[in-house]
């Protein structure tokens, strides 16, 4: 009768190393951003590459995501009565929650995909393993700059999100609606404040940052040769979509527990 060795398993336990093991990736690109030397061109070429990619259809999802908010919350406040918030409550949901969703969808969509194919087909022709063999970290010279870049991006397309989103909530809701210029104006600077905002690019620049980590990890894993990276890039956008909607639910909890609403 044969003795088994080695660690036991258990369901979950290959999950629980795939997590730590992104966790310590995340831990290494925050560690290696401060060590010399800085891959300036890198950065820029991926901050280019990564815009290019995301711009266009970031502004022609935001355009029907706010006009999408302003009629649904134009209808809402007509049922109760509540004309006059309308504004506020769909500049409010633009900024807060519909633009860093917005960017960070594409950023993982558009940009990670792509990142994580780059990535996936360096590892497995074996340029990975060559640059560790000639003493060159891959995470500092490959990861580090498209982390930084992602979350650059990220903060910059969050800002046009917002315009775009805000501008089309007030054509649909103004036009479309038959609402009131000023009352729209007035009740978003009623209640609206300067932490929405900040809010707004913290969360952008956050799930920048995971899309790109994630999108690094499993392009730096593929298994199976190209048709693992195929899978790799298919992976890494719906284990980002999950966790920016976590993340997500964690800000803006604690958003509106530390931060006090405007009047109250």
């Amino acid at each position: 009768m044969g003795v088994r060795t080695g660690a036991p398993s258990f369901p979950g336990a290959g999950a629980i190393r795939e997590t730590g093991r992104l966790y310590s990736l995340g831990l290494d690109v925050v560690r290696l951003t401060f060590r010399r030397p800085f891959q300036a061109r890198e950065l820029i070429q991926q901050f280019w590459f990564i815009a290019s990619v995301s711009i266009l259809p970031t502004a022609l999802v935001a355009i029907p995501f706010g006009a999408v908010i302003a009629l649904h919350i134009g209808s809402l406040t007509a049922q109760i009565g509540a004309q006059s918030f309308t504004g506020a409550a769909s500049v409010l949901a633009i900024i807060q929650q519909a633009s860093p969703i917005v960017t960070a969808l594409l950023i993982a969509g558009a940009g990670g995909s792509a990142m994580c194919a780059d990535l996936g087909s360096r590892t497995i022709r074996e340029e990975i393993d060559a640059m560790e063999v000639l003493g060159v970290s891959p995470i500092q010279r490959l990861i580090v700059p498209r982390v930084l870049a992602a979350m650059g991006v990220a903060a910059f397309l969050n800002g046009m999100v917002s315009v775009v989103g805000v501008l089309g909530g007030y054509f649909f809701n103004v036009i479309m609606q038959n609402g009131t210029p000023g009352a729209y104006l007035a009740s978003f600077s009623a209640l609206a404040q300067l932490p929405d905002l900040w809010i707004s690019e913290i969360k952008a620049v956050i799930f920048g940052f995971v899309a790109a980590i994630v999108a690094s990890y499993r392009g730096l894993n593929p298994k199976g040769g190209p048709k693992g990276v195929g899978d790799a890039v298919n992976q890494s956008v719906v284990i980002t979509f999950l966790l920016l909607f976590l993340l997500n639910l964690v800000l803006t909890t604690l958003y509106l527990q530390l931060v006090p609403a405007k009047g109250s």
